[in-house]
């Protein structure tokens, strides 16, 4: 019997992955130059990945 592909380990599925976490952004930004640290965290500009 073979599985549900939305049951499969997240390792096979493998895509890139589009959505940043709150940590990456801040330090992609820093980097950047488009952040610095006090400055507020909630209302981030939207960043991609860099590739």
């Amino acid at each position: 019997m073979s599985q549900h592909p939305s049951l499969r380990a997240a390792s096979t599925l493998g895509g890139k992955r589009n959505v940043l976490k709150r940590f990456e952004r801040t330090a992609l930004l820093k980097k950047r130059g488009q952040w610095k640290a006090g400055e507020r965290i909630t209302g981030l500009r939207k960043t991609k990945p860099d590739a």
